[in-house]
Formats: structure tokens, sequence, C-alpha cells
């Protein structure tokens, strides 16, 4: 049997562990900037190998992670998180930012679909 490859490329490798959908979601987040290895920009043919550290943002999450493992299979996802372990300080600056979500929510994140006649009513005349 193979044994498992030392390096992988970056955008496959956040693709295995279940970080992202696609390997193009992945190769797109890495060209835009939202996908730093070891504290510098990288391409998507950039290889990790196990020990790299990846600063990831993923909508408003800020991640850090350490990859612990590779593999170029996509596999379930108790098997895909033993492949990176996120480090102490991401879960605290997650859990921070979660809390402050939840005590500050962003104004007008209770509305849902459009106005409503009355509601539109109400826009006009505080418009004037």
């Amino acid at each position: 049997m193979n044994a498992p490859p030392e390096k992988l490329r970056l955008d496959k490798w956040l693709w295995a562990a279940r970080l992202f959908k696609t390997r193009g979601l992945a190769a797109d987040a890495i060209d835009g900037g939202k996908v730093k290895l070891n504290g510098h920009a990288a391409k998507p043919a950039k290889e990790v190998k196990p020990g790299d550290v990846l600063d990831l943002t993923l909508g408003e999450a800020q991640w850090t992670v350490v990859v612990r493992a590779i593999n170029e299979y996509r596999r379930p996802a108790p098997e895909a998180q033993q492949l990176y372990e996120e480090t102490q300080a991401s879960r605290e600056r997650r859990a921070a930012a979660a809390e402050a979500q939840t005590l500050a929510p962003a104004p007008g994140a209770d509305l849902k679909g459009r106005p409503t006649k009355r509601d539109r009513r109400r826009i006009q005349r505080f418009f004037g």
C-alpha cells in the first residue's frame, strides 16, 4: 500500500481537511489573500507539510491552525479534523467574537425579507 505523501498542494489540503467545500473555493480564497501559510501569502500550488501554520479568514471568523497530517483524499469530518489543530489563541479569539456578536448584534440583523406596506409608510414618513 502507498505511504501517505509528505507534502500536498495547499488548495488540495484545505479541501481534504474540509475547511472549504471545493478545491476551487479554496484556490479562490488563497488567491484572495484569505489564507496565509507560515505568515506569508501563498499560492494554491504551494506545498504544505506537517508543522506548517495556516491563518484563515472564513467569513467573519479568523482561524489559526497547525497542520498535523497530510491526506490527499477527502475523508469523513471526524477523520478530516485530525489533519489540523486549532491554536488556543484562535479558539479564544473566535469565542470572544461570537460573544460580542450575541451581545451587540449588527443593526438590522433581526430584519427578514422585504419591508411590509406599513414599514414602507413609516420609512417614507421618516425621510419626509
